[in-house]
């Protein structure tokens, strides 16, 4: 038989162990009942964006989500994200973040935008403090006189070759300069076209083609090539918006060669955007009211030209053509 004092400690031991005991069960109960806490996005990388994403973000895919022990996190609605949304929301806070750093630019030698800086200083220096109070005007808003739809070849840029200056002129540059027709849809081009004509009001029209230009050679070459439905590409699918251009052209010039008819092509596709402006209801009712005049121009880089003419558009006409030009005229 133990001694009192040894009978003793051995009991407080035991209560001890039952106590311990009782309050981890009462513990691991309450935890069952208690609902989980609620999921904050810091806490769990792997919780989806709750962004809406755009309509044509169409690929996303439906994820499920666990805890890192393993169980399973309820998603009651389905979550959509692409690996792009991810990735430039994080490109963005970084340049929240270091927005008022100074980062050294050049990794080499080589610095691309070495001289892109230089111009913009000369241009703050020489154009923005000297004309500081047209800029704050500009600031606050903009009145153009002109939307340009020009073709984003790198030797035809609108504003250097007419001196166009910042606030004249809202523009818009694509492959080859096309104005879709209104049935087309949504494009870059068609949203620029809907914002200069409805909220600038902008009172002109210009569509800039130019020689020897590639999204012209690319319709023109069309013809001699085989549909290939397995390859896509994006240039083909754009340019052939300028199909009925390469048809006339092959009914007017197709007994010459080929860079004459890319030539004749050229211009004949400006026509046909002009005559696309007139698909868009909102375009059309401006210029039958008087309010919106049609322009095209032509840049002849090889010997810097450029000619000018307008388009005539008078829809009561009968028993003649509604199209005329006017107004042109040649820069040389």
């Amino acid at each position: 038989m133990l001694p009192w004092t040894s009978r003793s400690a051995a009991r407080r031991l035991a209560s001890a162990t039952r106590a311990a005991a009782a309050a981890a069960a009462a513990s691991a109960s309450a935890a069952a009942r208690s609902p989980a806490p609620a999921t904050r996005r810091e806490d769990c990388p792997l919780l989806l964006d709750d962004r809406e994403e755009e309509p044509w973000q169409h690929r996303a895919v439906r994820e499920d989500v666990f805890w890192p022990n393993g169980r399973r996190l309820p998603t009651q609605h389905p979550r959509h994200r692409t690996k792009a949304s991810r990735d430039h929301s994080g490109l963005t806070r970084q340049l929240l973040d270091f927005q008022h750093d100074t980062v050294n630019e050049a990794d080499g030698d080589y610095d691309p935008f070495g001289q892109l800086k230089a111009r913009f200083m000369d241009f703050k220096q020489r154009n923005y403090v000297e004309n500081y109070t047209k800029y704050k005007s500009l600031a606050e808003q903009q009145t153009p006189e002109f939307i340009v739809v020009a073709c984003a070849d790198s030797r035809v840029c609108p504003t250097s070759i007419l001196g166009l200056q910042p606030g004249d002129a809202f523009t818009v540059r694509n492959i080859a300069n096309l104005v879709p027709p209104y049935e087309h849809g949504a494009s870059e081009t068609t949203a620029a076209l809907e914002f200069a004509v409805n909220t600038l009001k902008v009172p002109n029209v210009l569509v800039v083609g130019h020689s020897r230009c590639g999204g012209i050679q690319a319709l023109m070459s069309m013809k001699n090539k085989k549909d290939d439905s397995s390859s896509r590409s994006f240039i083909r699918d754009w340019v052939s918006l300028g199909k009925s251009a390469r048809l006339s052209t092959e009914a007017a010039a197709g007994n010459l060669n080929f860079e004459s008819q890319c030539r004749h092509c050229e211009k004949e596709s400006i026509n046909s955007s002009l005559l696309n402006l007139l698909t868009y209801p909102w375009i059309e009712e401006r210029v039958r009211e008087g309010t919106l005049n049609l322009h095209a121009g032509y840049y002849n880089f090889v010997d810097c030209t450029f000619e000018k003419w307008t388009l005539v558009y008078r829809p009561g006409l009968e028993g003649g053509s509604k199209y005329a030009i006017k107004n042109r005229s040649t820069w040389s």
